[in-house]
């Protein structure tokens, strides 16, 4: 299936049906009254975060979601039929944003959660509501009221527990096909992976999901290369795993780019708790690795040694990346608890 994480959707809400004039018109009953019955509500239209999706492909084919409208009221005092709701399914993570593309309607994190992006007009009233005892045959009734019309964008933001980060061919899609069942594109040339990939990572008896995005160059927040688009699948995550290239000339400049780039997004992306590595080190003889991991430390502090391919290191890196998501859960378990003096 095709990854997608921005559509652009056309939606509109059903008018409400309009009211009914009539009278009551049997033998025998020479004054009968008015009996006009009100219209129908209008449908609605919703978003509702689904399981089983992780894309937002299907909003390629259909981008217009328009609800039924109400019916008129009829005669007999009945009222017209209320008009379906339409029902946009998302995946989780699905922020869903005004035509603007900076106004945030929703953000729908949680499987089942709903939210009603548009709603039917109201139907209007028959002649029977404007009876009374100075006006007992009104010929008078309401229209329904109008549908709402709204132009919409859905944004994708993945759910995972840990985002890989690095330049091109840091070796991000080969740890995340070493240690997962996900099968990532992996060649020897830049921007190998187009689209973000999920994988799901075990140690210790625990799983966790890894999300692995298109790699960063100097420049991607003002737009080179693939820029910084896909940035927004990393921001959810408890922790970042920065890979660096243990093989290029200096680790640090490649390091402090990445650095860069987040702080240049925006938002706390930068301040989200990090777990670097160097990467490659089967490529490198000992002291070779014992010098870039030094001149690498210098500008990251503490930093792991790891070989995705050869597997060497990857279980340590697997068990920092854990205790991290622990600390993370554990804080926000914190916060959500109630207050207790």
């Amino acid at each position: 299936m095709k990854f997608l994480d921005l559509a652009k959707v056309y939606i509109r809400s059903g008018g409400g049906g309009g009211g009914c004039v009539s009278f009551r018109r049997e033998k025998y009953i020479e004054y009968g009254g008015p009996d006009g019955g009100d219209g129908g509500t209008g449908g609605s239209v919703w978003a509702e975060a689904v399981e089983g999706l992780n894309t937002l492909i299907d909003f390629r084919y259909q981008q217009h979601f328009f609800a039924k409208n109400g019916q008129p009221g009829m005669g007999r005092q009945r009222t017209g039929k209320d008009g379906g709701d339409v029902v946009l399914r998302v995946p989780v993570g699905t922020e869903i944003l005004d035509e603007d593309q900076e106004t945030l309607i929703a953000d729908l994190t949680e499987v089942g959660a709903q939210v009603e992006l548009a709603r039917g007009g109201n139907g209007g009233f028959g002649n029977l509501h404007f009876k009374s005892s100075t006006n007992q045959a009104p010929r008078r009734a309401n229209p329904g009221q109008e549908g709402v019309e709204r132009t919409l964008w859905l944004r994708l933001k993945l759910i995972a527990d840990v985002g890989l980060l690095g330049l091109p061919n840091a070796g991000k899609s080969t740890f995340l096909a070493a240690t997962s069942n996900a099968r990532p594109k992996i060649a020897d040339y830049p921007f190998t992976t187009l689209h973000p990939n999920l994988g799901v990572v075990g140690v210790d008896g625990t799983e966790f999901v890894v999300a692995d995005i298109p790699g960063l160059i100097e420049g991607a927040s003002e737009g080179r290369g693939i820029g910084d688009r896909f940035l927004g699948h990393v921001e959810r995550c408890s922790v970042l795993l920065h890979l660096v290239d243990g093989t290029a000339d200096d680790v640090a400049a490649d390091y402090q780019t990445i650095i860069n780039e987040l702080e240049a997004y925006g938002g706390a992306l930068a301040e989200k708790p990090r777990v670097t590595v160097l990467n490659k080190v089967d490529a490198l003889g000992a002291d070779l690795a014992a010098d870039q991991a030094k001149t690498l430390v210098a500008v990251a502090g503490p930093v792991l040694q790891m070989s995705g391919v050869a597997g060497e290191g990857v279980t340590e890196v697997l068990r920092a990346l854990r205790r991290e998501i622990d600390v993370d859960h554990a804080t926000e378990a914190e916060e959500a608890a109630p207050w207790r003096p």
